[in-house]
């Protein structure tokens, strides 16, 4: 089976969340729609999958409300059902970092195009960070990124405080998978007094689409939030699981940690 996986977001003002979280909800059913929507004063987050007809009919209706017009949409053909069901939620933010307060639809950091991606990475003034967890960061990054050692984002304020900030770094360029963290992120460091902030335009998986192989300099896999796991450098699927007892990826049912530790429980005593 062929079916089309969209990813997008929008920082936009949102009052109406309930009526959108319900209209939502029923369009998504009505269409066989799978996946997870978010919704907030700050805008809409989803991850979506069904036949393309679908899809392209839930986009054309969705867009044509002027909130939603101009989305950050990626998408992906797949062969299976990546989620198992669908969810439209209401949240406080459609990304957390635990400061609702911030608002990125109205300042965040300069947009850097993968084709200018390279060259800005060539400046030895950059402090280069990758936004994502450590668990993520783990299978695969830029060379030379700062790892926060973060476990969920709303970790990265104690990063910033803590490690970046005493640094007092003249200009700082971020990354993570689709460009919605680095949108959260970079509004905070500019809040922060970090005058200069760079982001990945479209994040990780726009680089990989857009640089040729031969320019590539993203090394190992990129941990994506659905039954992929995860995407080589061409965007296809490598061989990873999640660990069956911490639930970080691996390429074997359990982590060695966990494996260890499973083995040791269930030895004689």
């Amino acid at each position: 089976m062929s079916l089309v996986l969209i990813n997008f977001y929008r920082f936009v003002a949102l009052s109406d969340c309930d009526r959108w979280q319900q209209r939502l909800q029923d369009r998504c059913a009505a269409l066989g729609l799978r996946g997870t929507i978010l919704l907030a004063p700050e805008g809409i987050n989803a991850s979506l999958v069904g036949d393309a007809e679908a899809i392209g009919q839930f986009l054309e209706e969705l867009q044509q409300h002027p909130s939603f017009a101009n989305l950050n949409l990626k998408t992906a053909v797949v062969t299976d059902w990546p989620f198992a069901r669908l969810k439209v939620k209401v949240k406080p933010e459609i990304v957390t970092l635990g400061h609702p307060e911030l608002n990125p639809a109205e300042r965040t950091g300069t947009l850097v195009a993968p084709q200018d991606w390279n060259q800005l990475l060539e400046d030895p003034e950059i402090v280069l960070i990758d936004v994502r967890n450590h668990f993520e960061i783990a299978l695969g990054s830029f060379p030379q990124a700062v790892d926060p050692q973060t476990d969920r984002f709303r970790d990265f304020p104690t990063f910033v405080q803590e490690q970046l900030l005493p640094q007092q770094p003249a200009k700082v360029a971020m990354f993570c998978t689709g460009g919605i963290r680095c949108e959260k992120a970079s509004a905070y460091l500019l809040e922060q007094g970090i005058e200069t902030v760079y982001q990945l335009e479209g994040g990780i998986l726009n680089y990989l689409e857009a640089i040729a192989p031969e320019d590539n300099r993203w090394q190992g896999d990129c941990f994506v939030f659905d039954e992929r796991i995860a995407v080589d450098r061409q965007l296809q699927t490598p061989q990873h699981h999640l660990c069956e007892v911490c639930g970080q990826p691996v390429v074997a049912a359990t982590c060695s940690h966990c494996q260890d530790a499973a083995q040791a429980d269930s030895s004689p005593r």
